[in-house]
């Protein structure tokens, strides 16, 4: 496993659709333009990069948007990806009210289509086989068969955390980072996907208490537990949108707060004063919480 970087389960990239053959031949009017590897606006300082375009080199396209550049196979794969991506972002960007910061860098996003590439680049960075995309210093590594349509909320889970990278540099804990991710991209997916005519409402998944990692077992996690992998991810995203429902300026304050590594306990009981009296009563009004079977409710940018 690399070090600082988030992995994402095979599990989660089930849940999909055949691609129609017809969408496959043509990437539409609205394709990435491509662009000289030499002449993109910026190069990728992270040097998985380099290992990844050294896989079947001659492959390898590229192209960029606003807020990331691409290095990918097929231009009807990246197409819709890019817009998508775009979308996200500014679904992150509002959520966290905060500006673009200055002088910004683009995010790398690398697309693999053949398996065997990736499980070639599975070896290159010492991932481990069950993995099906990394985010990894700011850069992001997928794999996208052109057979399938992705249709779960997986592209903009991992674009909120180069989102989150860009804003939070320095870090910040796994639960929030995780649980943010899903709390964002569950909303903002069920958003794209409505703007294009679906009937798609956000879920978050409800936790049994039985089942619930304490509070304070919880944020010392520095990674994702490998027995309880879906039980963190629920509950991370519940605890993030118990946070943000009980006061939404608070949370935002806790996040910058734990950014610059402040301890979790008594921040949070400062910036939630009058809500929480007690990490008891903290994990008391969670544990309700968290049982409770309910949609996410977010203020989405660029959908409705």
């Amino acid at each position: 496993m690399l070090f600082g970087s988030k992995f994402v389960p095979a599990s989660l990239l089930l849940a999909f659709s055949i691609l129609p053959a017809a969408f496959a031949q043509s990437p539409g009017l609205n394709a990435l333009a491509e662009v000289e590897f030499s002449r993109l606006s910026q190069r990728d300082p992270n040097p998985l990069g380099e290992k990844a375009l050294a896989i079947h080199p001659e492959q390898w396209k590229h192209g960029e948007t606003e807020h990331f550049i691409y290095h990918f196979v097929s231009g009807y794969v990246v197409s819709p990806l890019s817009v998508e991506a775009e979308f996200h972002y500014r679904v992150v960007a509002k959520e966290l009210q905060r500006a673009q910061p200055a002088g910004d860098t683009k995010s790398h996003i690398y697309i693999f289509e053949r398996p065997a590439d990736w499980q070639e680049f599975q070896k290159l960075g010492q991932l481990e086989p069950w993995t099906g995309g990394m985010h990894s210093q700011g850069s992001l590594f997928v794999v996208r068969n052109p057979a399938y349509k992705f249709t779960n909320n997986l592209l903009g889970h991992e674009i909120a955390h180069l989102v989150l990278h860009r804003f939070y540099s320095g870090g910040i804990p796994c639960w929030l980072d995780e649980g943010f991710a899903q709390y964002v991209s569950k909303g903002a997916h069920a958003s794209y996907q409505r703007a294009r005519g679906f009937n798609a409402k956000p879920h978050s998944q409800s936790v049994e208490v039985q089942e619930l990692i304490p509070i304070a077992a919880l944020v010392a996690m520095t990674h994702p537990p490998s027995d309880h992998v879906a039980t963190f991810y629920d509950e991370s995203e519940r605890f993030v949108r118990f946070l943000a429902s009980t006061d939404k300026a608070r949370f935002l304050s806790l996040l910058d707060a734990l950014a610059r590594h402040q301890p979790f306990d008594s921040t949070l009981l400062r910036i939630y004063a009058g809500d929480f009296a007690s990490a008891a009563m903290l994990e008391e009004k969670f544990r309700d919480y968290a049982a409770k079977d309910a949609g996410t409710s977010l203020q989405q940018a660029g959908g409705g």
